[in-house]
């Protein structure tokens, strides 16, 4: 049985961007589910194609057991979504913004007031619920947005992005709100670009790439598919580095890997701290002087390198999901040891 929300071999082109190329979806009723990937991936497509936004060019979807194509006004009013940028009416008050978005849903005067007390309360907008929305500030604006996505109170909700641009402060207090939600029955898909959110947050993870699903498991489960733990060792001496990486070698459970010009080496391990200490004594005692040691765990660029071949942060001309120009990632160069 199809999960709250499902999609099957949906694609999207715009010109001669695909930008979902056959992706396979399914989320069981009261999980989260972290779509994870770069910009240009196609995690907001996606999104605008199971909320209704946009049509998919073939594929299936169905939202809370609803044919997304066939269904769209049923669809639109059994879920809530929170887009990558605040959908708030500036000269509106808190208070006012959600009263507004009762009343589109058809809800009656009295109700629409008292479900916004609620929802100004639970997303500590309280003291600020009779100023206008231009006056709060990003995080303030994050959460009047969300609580407008939920005066319903759907049982599928989607966010895009719902923390990117915000600081570690109102981050994690959306995280909370969205960890409420969840333990409340609420089915959530949620787009990011940050591991660690999706780690904190969801259930299982669909890393997303050029319009298809490349995997798909839990946080753990994708972290080991890049190596798990790995032991960083940076030699003081470049001429140390063949025989550090022999002794490296030795512990790992995979390919060293080296980079000259910062004479690190790394090399996936497991074992833990004690590997690792027996790691320095192995190098000590063939007599390489090092600089640093760690025993690390994957992050949001390993699993990114590992999956599609280049990282987040390095940038180069491209094309976004809907064909214009944009910045995407570079391919990493490494040397690796065998």
């Amino acid at each position: 049985m199809p999960g709250a929300i499902y999609a099957e071999g949906l694609v999207k082109t715009f010109g001669d961007v695909r930008a979902l190329d056959g992706v396979d979806l399914d989320v069981p009723e009261g999980t989260v589910l972290g779509l994870l990937g770069p910009n240009g991936a196609g995690k907001t497509t996606a999104v605008r194609c199971l909320t209704t936004l946009l049509r998919p060019d073939s594929g299936k979807a169905v939202v809370a057991g609803l044919d997304v194509l066939k269904q769209p006004d049923a669809v639109r009013r059994s879920i809530g979504l929170s887009g990558q940028f605040a959908a708030v009416d500036e000269y509106l008050t808190g208070r006012e913004n959600l009263q507004m978005v009762g009343q589109l849903y058809q809800m009656r005067a009295r109700q629409a007031k008292a479900r916004a007390v609620e929802l100004l309360e639970q997303f500590h907008l309280t003291d600020a619920a009779d100023r206008p929305a231009k006056t709060y500030s990003g995080g303030m604006r994050r959460r009047l947005d969300l609580a407008a996505a939920l005066v319903v109170s759907p049982p599928v909700m989607f966010m895009d992005e719902p923390t990117t641009g915000l600081d570690p402060r109102n981050r994690q207090q959306l995280w909370e709100v969205i960890q409420q939600l969840v333990s409340g029955g609420t089915t959530l898909l949620l787009t990011t670009q940050y591991l660690e959110e999706a780690d904190h947050l969801a259930h299982d993870i669909a890393v997303v790439d050029h319009g298809k699903v490349i995997a798909q498991g839990t946080s753990d489960e994708l972290k080991a598919r890049t190596g798990g733990e790995r032991v960083e060792v940076v030699v003081h001496e470049r001429e140390h580095i063949r025989t550090a990486a022999e002794v490296l070698g030795g512990f790992g459970k995979g390919d060293t890997t080296v980079e000259e010009h910062t004479r690190k080496l790394t090399v996936p391990v497991t074992g833990g701290a004690k590997l690792l200490a027996e790691v320095i004594r192995e190098l000590d005692s063939r007599g390489i002087e090092i600089d640093d040691i760690a025993l690390r765990r994957p992050t949001l660029d390993d699993v990114f390198l590992s999956l599609t071949g280049h990282v987040a942060e390095e940038k180069t001309e491209g094309a976004d999901e809907q064909g214009n120009k944009k910045t995407t990632r570079k391919d990493s160069r490494k040397e690796t040891v065998k």
